[in-house]
């Protein structure tokens, strides 16, 4: 009984002793009128109980799906009458579904007895009036809404970045806070279902239908309500949207991950690159991108590594710079950050890969086709998506994208495997600019610890080899956690990026595959910066721990492996 309807995610626990409103009294829910007692008054007639259009909420198919079992020994009806057999009113299932119900919040009064054969004449009345015993407002869906609301608001207050739904034998949820996973909480099989069911339908774009065997991506903008909430459910204020993607798994039903986007912290410096852990050296080369007239720059890295932010600060830079004299143009799917002053093109009316390629290849081309003088395109994900680009390039716009790569040196060998021509990635007049980050997670400075401390760790000891003396003095390590990062020993994270202005003998050395030449070429002629540079240097400072340099760039005493 308690699996069947114990889903509302609050955690608060329900006294048993609450007290019970008084027959005719108000419900907690302010519900008011004739209540159980007056309605018993007169068994003879089944219809006085449907009187007023009440709802019998437990028949089989109505609101509240319970059990056969537990059917045979109540009823609730819509507005609060609880009708219990009278031989089971100490039975243990009927105290149950009294206690979870309002716990749901669910209107639900005194208990009324009577006899068995009174109670099975209610549901069979109810049974042969089916159509009509349809609530006005599905409750179980409402509740679901809530838990979804409820589950985005627990996970926006914790700066969540991805929250992870399970559901196999039971459900589990597990948000990504700074990169890492953690369990934050578990509910039963069914709660889960429902609630990855509540979760597509509370989506803005999205397929027609759910297909819990099928892989489905959807949307929900945070300044909509939620569909048939009658305007009620909103998302946290400061959660802009909501990717999702539902997955069928082997040993389970469903698996959905909801990628969260949130409005920025400080939107009148939205454009401030340094915000986003960018050092005076990596905002110089922006700086010499965005000034560019034509030619593509690409930021690269995997899921989840903050291409879509870094973007969007940039193009919103660039306009600051350009005092909004210039069409910026941006084509997404879907649009992830709002970029004031630009003109975003969402790709819409697409369900298949086949047909977002087709739909986003249709967006690129009219974008191209309504007097850009920049254009941002937010993912590279096919090959006619590649060459729009670069054709945008040639038609003399500047264009910025993301890519889906390793490295900013594997940036070229990409477009090449995707099929983009070698004359084109080997101009240095088309591709202007080469970008490679990751995040990084931020040490918290309250209680980090120095690797004195630790001098006989071999992360340590390979520390002292690569940076001898002023490596062991100046670099620190997580520490076990304060009340300022709660307990964490990190503080947010960081960008930490690699830029390529390349020349025409760099893309050649890549195109050529001699790319440990094109990476010593690029760091002594053309004064470039590995990305295990740039995070060592942020380690010295003491923004980030060794672990994290070598978990993203590789040990200490190693060259950086492209």
């Amino acid at each position: 009984m308690a699996d069947e309807m114990e889903n509302e995610p609050e955690e608060k626990e329900v006294k048993d002793n609450q007290e019970k409103p008084a027959d005719g009294a108000p419900s907690a829910a302010g519900s008011t009128g004739p209540v159980a007692a007056p309605i018993t008054q007169s068994l003879g007639k089944l219809e006085l109980y449907f009187a007023n259009g009440r709802k019998l909420l437990t028949v089989p198919g109505g609101a509240l799906s319970i059990n056969d079992d537990t059917r045979r020994l109540l009823a609730l009806f819509s507005d609060g009458s609880f009708l219990v057999a009278e031989s089971h009113k100490f039975d243990g299932r009927v105290l149950s579904f009294e206690v979870l119900a309002r716990r749901k919040r669910i209107n639900i009064l005194k208990p009324v007895y009577l006899s068995q054969n009174e109670l099975n004449a209610i549901y069979n009345y109810a049974e042969r009036n089916v159509a009509d015993a349809d609530a006005d407002e599905d409750l179980d869906a409402l509740q679901m809404q809530k838990d979804f609301v409820n589950v985005i608001a627990r996970a926006a207050e914790k700066k969540v970045s991805d929250i992870h739904v399970v559901v196999a034998d039971s459900t589990q949820i597990m948000f990504r806070v700074n990169g890492m996973m953690s369990i934050e909480m578990e509910y039963n099989k069914d709660w889960g279902e429902s609630f990855v069911r509540a979760a597509f339908a509370s989506a803005d774009i999205s397929d027609s239908n759910y297909a819990q065997n099928e892989f489905q991506g959807a949307q929900k903008l945070g300044s909509t309500p939620l569909r048939g909430s009658k305007g009620k459910l909103m998302l946290p204020h400061n959660v802009l949207a909501i990717r999702l993607q539902f997955n069928p798994i082997a040993f389970g039903s469903q698996y959905l991950v909801m990628r969260l986007l949130y409005a920025d912290d400080n939107p009148n410096g939205s454009g401030d690159l340094a915000s986003l852990g960018l050092g005076e050296y990596e905002e110089k080369l922006f700086y010499r991108l965005r000034a560019v007239p034509t030619g593509v720059s690409i930021v690269s890295g995997p899921t989840g590594s903050g291409k879509s932010t870094t973007l969007q600060r940039n193009m919103i830079k660039l306009l600051q710079e350009k005092n909004y004299e210039i069409n910026l143009i941006t084509v997404e799917d879907p649009p992830e950050y709002p970029i004031p002053g630009a003109r975003q093109m969402p790709v819409t009316n697409a369900n298949t890969e086949e047909e977002k390629d087709e739909q986003f290849t249709k967006a690129l081309s009219a974008a191209l086709r309504s007097d850009p003088d920049v254009m941002m395109v937010g993912e590279i994900r096919s090959l006619s998506a590649a060459q729009l680009t670069f054709k945008g390039a040639l038609s003399g716009h500047g264009m910025w994208t993301t890519l889906h790569a390793n490295s900013a040196p594997a940036i070229i060998p990409r477009l090449r495997d995707m099929g983009v021509e070698t004359f084109k990635l080997g101009d240095p007049e088309l591709v202007k600019g080469l970008i490679g980050q990751r995040l990084f997670r931020k040490l918290c400075p309250h209680c980090r610890k120095s690797v004195k401390e630790m001098l006989d760790e071999p992360a340590v000891q390979r520390l002292k080899v690569a940076l001898g003396d002023f490596g062991i003095e100046n670099t620190y390590v997580r520490g076990p956690g304060c009340k300022f990062c709660g307990g964490s020993g990190i503080k947010g994270r960081m960008s930490v990026p690699e830029i390529i202005l390349p020349d025409a003998m760099f893309l050649e050395l890549i195109i050529k595959g001699e790319t440990r030449k094109a990476i010593d070429y690029w760091t002594s002629d053309l004064g470039g910066r590995t990305m295990k540079d740039a995070a060592i240097e942020r380690m010295l400072k003491g923004y980030i721990d060794l672990d994290e340099v070598e978990r993203w760039c590789g040990l200490m005493d190693q060259r950086p492996v492209y």
